[in-house]
């Protein structure tokens, strides 16, 4: 356990921002199945409503600490290439 009034400060952020990401994530693995159904259907409106929510959630979680840019890039991109085959 820490002992300095720093590390107990430090140990209470690193749980917060773990529970949040945590959620956060969560939520776009939801909506990434949901479009990926879409696709597997081969709904192309549905898809069309879909990837747009998509992309703005894994841009907003690639901006803060939740999922690197560059996995969010390639996430991105290859929906993009799989609504667009459609």
């Amino acid at each position: 356990m820490a002992n300095h009034k720093s590390a107990k400060k430090r140990i209470r952020q690193n749980e917060t921002r773990r529970v949040n990401n945590k959620w956060k994530v969560s939520r776009v693995r939801t909506e990434i199945k949901k479009l990926r159904t879409f696709i597997a259907e081969s709904n192309k409106d549905e898809a069309l409503k879909q990837y747009p929510i998509v992309q703005a959630l894994l841009a907003k979680l690639a901006k803060g600490s939740a999922l690197r840019k560059d996995t969010a890039g390639r996430k991105t991109s290859r929906l993009a290439a799989q609504v667009a085959k459609l």
